[in-house]
Parts: structure tokens; C-alpha cells; sequence
């Protein structure tokens, strides 16, 4: 297993959010994680990356501890993390932002050949690098926030609502970029997603969260029947 997490619990200051969250995701895995609003998807992510620290529990990178390291020394072992809304550097050139990744995983001394392979799967990019990332599509945007992730080289992507203020078309290649860096790279995506043609696009396995904890594994497929979806996601 890539990524372990065990009995994880976290929130904000004193408020548990998460409670005892255990999951696996395998080297290569696309693992989406479901759920009505408000239970706990986006402060998983949060606990992940470490912008919030662990109350108890353990998380583990490829064997090693991540529970009590900052977010910036998880970034270099190897997590990259995409924020809901994507958090680009709209001020900043496409190139300039890209420039940034190279603080994430195992980046350095390979920064040339990652730019390649950031180019081989957005080849978009490579035709706006003076362009200010502000100034791009939603789509484009989310491109970079990715293709910036990538640029790290790293071994785990968590993906926040990545089709979020994106054109149907365009999460369409969104999910065909996923499928191809779980299948060309190897990488582990962990996605939280509320698009559910994106999830059974791209995902092989999926958790569904409820009151901070994970409730059920279900196909991503069995998402089609209506009373699955209705169980699971509706108000």
C-alpha cells in the first residue's frame, strides 16, 4: 500500500471533524472519496496534506510517518495536493507557477524532464508560459494547478473538487488526464468529488464518508443506480 491511514482524527482547534477515519489506497490507485456537503471530505484532504494536525491516528507514505511532519515536508516526500478552487498564483505566469512545484517531492535535479512530462500530458501549458495564470480559463487554470503538482514529481495526488467552476468538456479531459497518470505513472490519486460521471470516469475504487467517517466502499459503477446515489449523496 502507497498510502495507510489509521484512526485518524482531526478538525478545527478543539473540534474533532474527522472520527477515526481508516482507508488504504494502493501505488496507482484512483480513490475517490464521496459524501454529502459538510461531512468532513475537504478537512480529510486538509488532514492529508498536514494544513491540519492529527488529534490521534497515524498516516503513512510508502511505508514511512507523515502524522507529525508540516505540510511543506510531506510535499517533498512526495504528496501533492490540489485545493478546492485550485489555488494558482493568478499574478504569476503559467511558468512562474510551474516554477513553484518544484518545492514538492523529488523535483530536484529532474526539473527539465518533469517539465516535459507536465507538457506531454498539458501540452496547453507549454503555449501559455508567458500568459498570467489569472487571465486563463477555469479549465486552463486547473491544468496548471495540477501540471504544478506534477512538476514535484511526486507519488500522491489529492484532488479537491477538481471539476468545480470547470465546462463539461473540459472535465471530461480532466478525467482522461487522471485515468492516464494512474496508468502511464503509476501516481495514487485520492480525489474528492461531487461530479459523479467524473468519478465512475475515473475511479477504481470509492469511500463514502458520512459524519466524519468512512461508512462504505462501494463500485464506482453502482453510483448509475439512482437509490445508490440517493442514499449515499442526497439531502
Amino acid at each position: 500500500m502507497l498510502l495507510q491511514v489509521a484512526k485518524l482524527t482531526s478538525g478545527y482547534g478543539r473540534t474533532p471533524i474527522l472520527n477515526g477515519i481508516d482507508f488504504q489506497a494502493k501505488r496507482g490507485e484512483v480513490l475517490a472519496i464521496i459524501g454529502r456537503n459538510g461531512v468532513g471530505k475537504t478537512t480529510l484532504m486538509k488532514a492529508l496534506i498536514g494544513l491540519l494536525p492529527a488529534m490521534s491516528g497515524a498516516i503513512e507514505l510508502d511505508g514511512e510517518a507523515m502524522t507529525s511532519l508540516a505540510a511543506a515536508r510531506r510535499a517533498r516526500h512526495g504528496i501533492g495536493y490540489v485545493p478546492q478552487g485550485r489555488g494558482i498564483f493568478g499574478r504569476m505566469t503559467v511558468s512562474e507557477n510551474l516554477t513553484a512545484g518544484e518545492t514538492i517531492g523529488s523535483a530536484a535535479g529532474s526539473a527539465g524532464a518533469n517539465y516535459e512530462r507536465v507538457f506531454r500530458f498539458f501540452p496547453r501549458l507549454r503555449e501559455r508560459l508567458s500568459q498570467k495564470a489569472g487571465t486563463m480559463s477555469g479549465g486552463e487554470q486547473q491544468q496548471l494547478a495540477i501540471g504544478r503538482v506534477l512538476i514535484g514529481a511526486p507519488k500522491l495526488i489529492l484532488l479537491d473538487e477538481p471539476s468545480e467552476g470547470i465546462q463539461p468538456n473540459i472535465i471530461q479531459d480532466i478525467g482522461r488526464i487522471i485515468v492516464r497518470l494512474s496508468a502511464e505513472e503509476k501516481l495514487t490519486v485520492v480525489i474528492v468529488e461531487q461530479n459523479l460521471e467524473l468519478i465512475e470516469a475515473t475511479a477504481d475504487r470509492c469511500l463514502v464518508m458520512d459524519k466524519g467517517a468512512i461508512i462504505a466502499e462501494i463500485e464506482p459503477g453502482a453510483l448509475k443506480d439512482p437509490q445508490i446515489a440517493k442514499k449515499y449523496l442526497a439531502i
